[in-house]
């Protein structure tokens, strides 16, 4: 029990310059540990260990790793910038609980590319701070999908800005491009972000802004949240969606969401059903083909 009580298993900190490679694997052992992981039914749990966590770390590269079966997440940043990840192959059972591929937080200048991670949670999750974040060539699946949040939790987040998805895959995941904030007060702004060139291969929710996420019911459906998005661009999106709702935009009521773009859009339904589009307390416009019919 003693070797579970810290939060991270690997851990650098206050770190110029460090690379970390070397063609590697890291064996979490998480199968062991995943049915300890009580945190959804106790919100006070004390959380599994990450494998491998940088913190305030600069001017950093990681790369040619290999992470399996975490216990939490595999990869974690907080602090950090200017950090290149790249060909890192990421490896959990969809059905892991919090085994996060990347999470990121409070950093900025973050690239990760030419990846493959599969999980049972985000692919990379993108949390309060993160900024100037470029992710591209990156194949997510199984798992929640690359997300930015959840945000508006707690008081005083920071906002996520300038965050671009760019030539990636998903499949099999639950969520594609993803935008997540609680129903709660906690005010930020998430702005500036730009996915384009998108393959979706049988996709539970392809695009999806959810400002009333809820993933432990019930939740107060009442309460708005106090997160603003803008400026949020879809571009040239295509594949397969496994629900009947492909794009789902249901943004805060108190502050709807600003400057949605969806342009050439082309989504099928993975049973050759017809497909929606759901939008709430959202502006913003459709360009080019559309598929299916934009609510926007």
């Amino acid at each position: 029990m003693s070797s579970l009580s810290a939060d991270s298993w690997i851990n650098f900190r206050y770190v110029d310059r460090l690379t970390v490679c070397g063609g590697g694997s890291l064996d979490g052992q998480g199968a062991i540990a995943w049915p300890r992981n009580e945190c959804k039914k106790t919100p006070t749990c004390l959380s599994l260990p990450t494998t491998m966590k940088f913190d305030f770390v600069t001017n950093g590269k990681v790369h040619n790793l290999r992470s399996i079966n975490s216990k939490n997440n595999h990869f974690m940043l907080f602090g950090c910038s200017k950090i290149n990840i790249t060909n890192i192959h990421i490896s959990a059972p969809g059905d892991s609980p919090n085994t996060d591929g990347i999470k990121i937080g409070n950093s900025d200048s973050i690239n990760i590319t030419n990846s493959i991670i599969g999980t049972g949670d985000d692919c990379i999750s993108m949390l309060s701070g993160s900024k100037n974040i470029h992710v591209s060539n990156v194949v997510c699946g199984p798992g929640h999908g690359i997300s930015i949040g959840s945000l508006g939790k707690y008081e005083n987040e920071e906002d996520v800005m300038g965050i671009t998805v760019k030539n990636c895959t998903f499949r099999n995941t639950t969520d594609g491009v993803r935008i997540k904030t609680w129903a709660s007060s906690s005010t930020a702004d998430a702005y500036n972000i730009h996915y384009e060139d998108i393959f979706m291969d049988n996709v539970r929710n392809p695009i999806i802004i959810d400002q009333q996420y809820c993933p432990i019911p019930p939740c107060n459906q009442q309460v708005s949240s106090g997160v603003q998005i803008s400026n949020v661009r879809f571009k040239n999106i295509w594949g397969s969606s496994s629900s009947v709702t492909a794009e789902t935009l249901r943004c805060s009521k108190s502050r709807p969401c600003k400057n949605i773009v969806l342009e050439d859009i082309n989504l099928i339904s993975s049973d050759n059903g017809k497909l929606f589009s759901s939008c709430f307390s959202v502006t913003g416009f459709s360009y080019g083909y559309q598929n299916p019919t934009p609510c926007l």
